[in-house]
């Protein structure tokens, strides 16, 4: 394992207590202990990046009764079609389905209740920074940039805005605490290579990816792994998989089936940060974090792990180093 105690990344924040990618949930995070806050971007009309996890506004608050006539032909409200402006008069809340209306994870914090605004990622990254300057306590940030491609084929290179952001709060080089992720493989590399990008770069990949199918195949197929691996490591630092590409089930004994994908990662000089984990959200295999916890830390020696709930790995870690 490239590290001795894997990293916690607060997913979206302590989104697990408070509504996601909100200031709160942020500064909860690193109360908590997290290593590492995720801001997912997107941009606003007028070219300004907040953070939001998806590119639509519809699920995390109340554009559709503000603004009800401003969605696009799919029925959608897209955070590009408002202002900067605009968005700040809008409710942040706990995400719900576009679909049904009701709270994707129904034990969280009651939709729609209290007052909770869309940062900007300067706005987030002040409060960041103004914590670890208070509190003596640095956590990173780990930006992704959402769906870059969508975003200039509407017009605006998200990916050389994020990055005009993030130098100019000081993060550039690779011994600075970020991490900048991306699933699209071609915008990661043109980030590094026509963007002149030195910090971290984490190539993310779905369940459904190559390098997921090809590590949990049966037997795994480790060459496709290994090329896949080989050719993120030209431009990526790290690989941020979803976790059933490194646990996708159990033995008949009960014990984790662990992928190889780790092995070859770190074979490849990768770190690995998987995604993500839930205490209300458990794998059906396991029902137990801190069960699930030990079998990626200390049997697939994962590099850090992005939770909603960033309390319950720095428990696990601290509960761990004490022993």
């Amino acid at each position: 394992m490239a590290n001795d105690r894997p990293l916690v990344i607060a997913h979206r924040g302590a989104s697990g207590y408070l509504p996601e990618h909100t200031l709160e949930a942020k500064a909860m995070a690193h109360a908590m202990g997290a290593d590492y806050i995720e801001q997912d971007v997107v941009l606003t009309k007028d070219g300004i990046p907040v953070v939001l996890h998806d590119i639509h506004l519809d699920t995390v608050t109340d554009v559709r009764e503000r603004f009800p006539n401003r969605h696009r032909a799919d029925g959608r409200f897209y955070a590009l079609d408002f202002t900067l402006a605009e968005i700040r008069t809008l409710n942040a809340t706990e995400r719900v389905s576009h679909k049904t209306g009701k709270a994707v994870y129904p034990r969280r914090f009651p939709a729609g209740t209290s007052r909770f605004e869309v940062p900007t990622l300067a706005e987030e990254i002040e409060l960041i920074q103004g914590m670890n300057r208070s509190t003596g306590r640095v956590a990173g940030i780990y930006p992704e940039i959402k769906q870059p491609g969508w975003h200039r084929e509407q017009g605006h290179d998200i990916s050389k805005i994020v990055l005009d952001v993030l130098h100019k709060y000081g993060y550039r080089t690779k011994d600075d605490a970020v991490f900048l992720q991306c699933f699209e493989q071609d915008e990661l590399r043109r980030i590094r290579e026509d963007l002149g990008a030195e910090m971290r770069l984490v190539q993310l990949v779905s369940g459904n990816s190559a390098v997921a199918r090809a590590a949990t195949a049966t037997p795994p197929d480790m060459a496709t792994l290994d090329s896949e691996l080989r050719r993120f490591a030209e431009f990526a630092d790290g690989v941020g998989p979803a976790l059933s590409a490194i646990v996708p089930g159990v033995t008949p004994e009960g014990g984790p089936q662990i992928t190889p994908l780790v092995e070859r990662a770190h074979a490849h000089d990768l770190v690995v940060h998987p995604w993500t984990f839930r205490s209300d959200a458990m794998p059906k295999f396991c029902d137990d974090m801190d069960t699930l916890l030990g079998w990626y830390i200390d049997e697939a020696k994962i590099d850090g792990l992005f939770t909603d709930f960033p309390d319950q790995p720095v428990r696990f870690l601290q509960s761990r180093d004490r022993q």
